[in-house]
Order: C-alpha cells, then sequence, then structure tokens
C-alpha cells in the first residue's frame, strides 16, 4: 500500500446533493464518521442537508456556481476540517483536475486517481489502453480526424453508425447515422451538443449495433492489489441513451458469459491500475460477443442492483479502501443471490415524449415490506427545480427469482404515490405489464422502437410467446390478491365511503 493512503477519515465531505449525497452520508454514519453536506440556494431544506453532522453553503442555483465551483468545495472542506472528500456521481465526480485539487490540499479523495480518471474519462485514450490487454472494441474511428476523413471511415465502417463526443457521457454528443446524407448535418449536431455540455466538441464515429442489450460490470479494486467484479447488470432499457431501468442479474447472460465478461472488466481496470469502485460498460451483440464501451470512473446510480444481489455495501466500500483497508470481499461474484431490479423514478411526463415537470411534491408516499428499496433524497414539500437531474427517487426490489423481483416491483409501483408534478410511475407500471419486458426479450432500442404507453408491442414473437406463461402467472396472482375479498361484513357507519373514494381517485 502507498505510504500516502490514510488510515484514518475523520470527517467526510459529500461534495454531491440528492439522494446519492443521502446514500454517501448513511455510509458514513454506519462507519461512525461525521459528515459535512454542501447546498446552493434552493437546496438549504434538502434531505442530504438535513442528514449531515454539518452543512454548508456554497452558491446560487447554477451548478457552475455551486456544485461545479472546485475552489468553493475545497475552502469548505477546509473550514469544516473535512479530511476527506467523496464527489458521489455526476457533477465533480469524473473530473480528474478536480481529484488532483483535492489530493494536493492534502484531502483524502474517495475515489481512482487523477490518472485513470483521466485516461477513461477520454474515450480515445480509454480504448489504447484497453486495446492493449486484447479487450475487443466496437470498430470505429480515432478522435480528431477531419470531416472528410470521417465520412471516408464511415463508409468503410458501414451504416448505421454513432457520433459520439471523446468527453463526456450520459447520450450528450451522441447521434446515430443511418444514411450518408444525413452525415454531415448529424455530425455538425453532435459537435454543438458535444461543446455546450463538456467544452469538447471532438467527435468519433463507432459502428451502431442494432439490437444490442447494454450490460456493465461493476469492479471493485484496493490499494494490497485486490481487484475483483461484482457480476453484471443489464442496462437496455433506456431512452435516448438514458437508462431507466436495471437489474441484476441480466436475464441474458448466462454463466460463461458472466466469467469472460467479468474477466474483460478486471483487466481493463488493471490496465490502468485501477484502485476505488467503477464499472465498465459492454455492448453484448444477440450472438453474446461482447465489445468494451467506456469505464466510468465512479459509483454508478444504479449501484443498488448490484448490493442487493451481492449483499456488499459499495458506498461503505469505497470509504474504506480510501482509507487504505482491504475489501470486504476479495473473490469475484459469479453467483448473484436472487434478482433485484432499479425503476428511477423521474419527474417527467411519459405520456408528453417524457418531458420534465417541475413544483412542488405536496404528497409522497412511498412503498415499504419485504424487499423494497427507496433511495430518494426529497420529501413533501420538496421543490424539484429546473437547475439539476428530475430524478425523484430510485424505487429497488429484491426476490429470490426474477419472477418475485417483478411481482414486488408492480406492488411496489402500484403503492407509490407522488402528487403535485407528472411522474414516470405510469410508464415503469406498463413496462412490468409488456410480456417482451416480462420475458427478456428487449434491447436497447426497445422503448423507443417497440414500446408505447398506450398500446403494448403488437403480437409477440415466437419466443414471447413460449415464456408468456410468466404473464399468466402474474395475472392468477394478482386475481387472486383482488378476490381476497371479506364476505358479509359488519354494520357500519358508511356515510363518509364516498368521500374517500373521491380522494383515492384524485390521489391517483
Amino acid at each position: 500500500m502507498p505510504k500516502s493512503i490514510p488510515t484514518h477519515v475523520h470527517k467526510l465531505l459529500v461534495a454531491n446533493r440528492g439522494e446519492i449525497a443521502v446514500r454517501i452520508i448513511r455510509a458514513a454514519r454506519d462507519l461512525g464518521i461525521p459528515t459535512v453536506a454542501v447546498f446552493s440556494d434552493v437546496d438549504r431544506s434538502a434531505l442530504h442537508v438535513r442528514y449531515a453532522d454539518e452543512a454548508a453553503y456554497i452558491g446560487k442555483p447554477q451548478p457552475s456556481e455551486s456544485y461545479l465551483n472546485k475552489e468553493k468545495l475545497i475552502d469548505v472542506a477546509r473550514q469544516t476540517n473535512a479530511d476527506a472528500v467523496h464527489p458521489g456521481y455526476g457533477f465533480l465526480a469524473e473530473n480528474a483536475e478536480f481529484a488532483q485539487m483535492v489530493i494536493d490540499a492534502g484531502i483524502t479523495w474517495v475515489g481512482p486517481s487523477p490518472d485513470a480518471i483521466a485516461i477513461m474519462g477520454d474515450k480515445e485514450a480509454a480504448r489504447n489502453a484497453v486495446s492493449k490487454r486484447g479487450i475487443p472494441l466496437i470498430p470505429g474511428t480515432e478522435a480528431g480526424l477531419s470531416d472528410e476523413e470521417l465520412l471516408n471511415a464511415a463508409e468503410q465502417i458501414g451504416y448505421p453508425i454513432l457520433a459520439k463526443a471523446v468527453a463526456g457521457g450520459g447520450g450528450k454528443g451522441m447521434r446515430a447515422i443511418h444514411r450518408k446524407e444525413d452525415f454531415l448535418n448529424i455530425l455538425d449536431l453532435a459537435r454543438r451538443e458535444a461543446e455546450s455540455a463538456f467544452g469538447n466538441g471532438a467527435i468519433y464515429l463507432e459502428k451502431l449495433l442494432e439490437g444490442a442489450r447494454h450490460i456493465e460490470i461493476q469492479i471493485l479494486a484496493d490499494h494490497h492489489g485486490n481487484t475483483i467484479h461484482l457480476g453484471e447488470r443489464e442496462c437496455s432499457i433506456q431512452r435516448r441513451h438514458q437508462k431507466l431501468v436495471e437489474e441484476a442479474p441480466s436475464v441474458f447472460v448466462d454463466q460463461d458469459l458472466r466469467h469472460r465478461m467479468g474477466e474483460m472488466a478486471v483487466a481493463a481496470a488493471e490496465a490502468v491500475a485501477y484502485v476505488n469502485a467503477g464499472t465498465v460498460e459492454c455492448l453484448v451483440d444477440r450472438e453474446k460477443n461482447f465489445y468494451f464501451l467506456e469505464m466510468n470512473t465512479r459509483l454508478q446510480v444504479e449501484h443498488p442492483v448490484t448490493e442487493l444481489v451481492t449483499g456488499m455495501d459499495l458506498a461503505r466500500e469505497q470509504i474504506r479502501i480510501a482509507r487504505g483497508r482491504r475489501m470486504t470481499r476479495r473473490t469475484s461474484v459469479l453467483h448473484p443471490q436472487g434478482w433485484a431490479i432499479e425503476c428511477r423514478i423521474n419527474a417527467e411526463d411519459p405520456h408528453q415524449n417524457f418531458m420534465p415537470s417541475t413544483g412542488q411534491i405536496r404528497t409522497m408516499i412511498t412503498p415499504t415490506g419485504p424487499g423494497v428499496r427507496v433511495d430518494t433524497g426529497v420529501y413533501a414539500g420538496s421543490e424539484i427545480t429546473p437547475y439539476y437531474d428530475s430524478l425523484i427517487s430510485k424505487l429497488i426490489t429484491w426476490g429470490e427469482t426474477r419472477n418475485e423481483a417483478l411481482l414486488r416491483m408492480r406492488r411496489a409501483l402500484s403503492e407509490y404515490s407522488i402528487v403535485g408534478l407528472k411522474h414516470n410511475i405510469p410508464f415503469h407500471i406498463n413496462l412490468m405489464n409488456s410480456i417482451s419486458f416480462i420475458a427478456g426479450q428487449f434491447d436497447t432500442n426497445f422503448v423507443e422502437q417497440r414500446f408505447s404507453m398506450t398500446t403494448y408491442e403488437g403480437q409477440p414473437s415466437s419466443i414471447e410467446l413460449e415464456t408468456a406463461a410468466i404473464a399468466a402467472t402474474l395475472y392468477a396472482h394478482r386475481k387472486r390478491q383482488l378476490s381476497a375479498q371479506v364476505v358479509a361484513p359488519a354494520k357500519r357507519d358508511t356515510s363518509n365511503w364516498k368521500w374517500v373514494g373521491r380522494w383515492e381517485r384524485m390521489q391517483r
């Protein structure tokens, strides 16, 4: 272990907001570590501020003047005597410059090294690093080519192709091109979007794999030479390259594929001497050929599904690793325990092309019960503003089988009530009723090409018909629930029942 790694963390600054800040505060509290929250003008009464031991104001609502203000965050750490910083995800979590500034200030950085962040944050550098380990890559180009060179390369690769920003992620600066006639216009759109989002308009091309799945592998590595993977997550339910639903394990991945993808992910991490938590993202085609996509050098939004099938607290492990401890587990996970599904509950209207919604949450009733987990940073009375991500919460269910996890998710979604703004719970309910989703027959284009909020996907395929028995099981289960009525109830005053019924309808 390097001598510069501390053996203790006495106070942790959480350089983030919302549900991930709450999540990290809880992990730190479990380790007996006091925490410092930071907040902008619109987050003064936020849940993460209430939960932390201390809180510090950092500026105006605009991220550039608060949560992206590197100097201000380090000043707060010094003023509060915080000797460690956890960046969460988003904002500065994958900013190598900020990581180095934290380290140079003599503060522990809870994350990978700045060098690893810089390499894996540059898609071209990442591809070069992992290719030396023989890791399969999607056919594509390098960055820095002229429009004419990119156009010629597109002809050689073959349409459809994907124009992708060299910097950043989250679907920004990423555009599909299906015809030569559209190439230059779409390339220009991708460049402008990348420049606006990341300050870097560099673009490269990649073959667009149609019918592919987006599957990622969770990595953990410590300072003692231990690097392991914790199995896969299925992340193919997306819209505009933004994930909506994740599950672990994947119904598509068998034991052999899990082993091979896990070995690949470990090799990718070792290629950049990676330490702490990270995720290797891949595309997998119908024949189960997999290709390295990128590595996210942070904790993922969807990490809870991995926690539920491995029994590990990833945020806690991150802090332990940063303190120089060995990981709790030092062997890779090849046999996940049970099944977990996560639905991202966002403030957006699925009936209006997922238009963002803002306003005050007047009522919020979250589901509970066996196998149900809700990670959130808001409560009744919270404001959803246009300044930050529209995520309200992450609803996660666990079951011994995928069917049980699905049943619990259906039940949890039906119990979830949010009043005051639009939300995407109706989308998730429809998805959980989809024969194709139940059967595990989907890819990254499923939501945009085969799913509708008003109708299901049309005639099921022969494979889906073979697995439709699962849907029948779900229906029978629900029917039994509805038939469990009390016979001949005792007389009671029913004068106010009509008002109760009207209130319930309003809640829906």
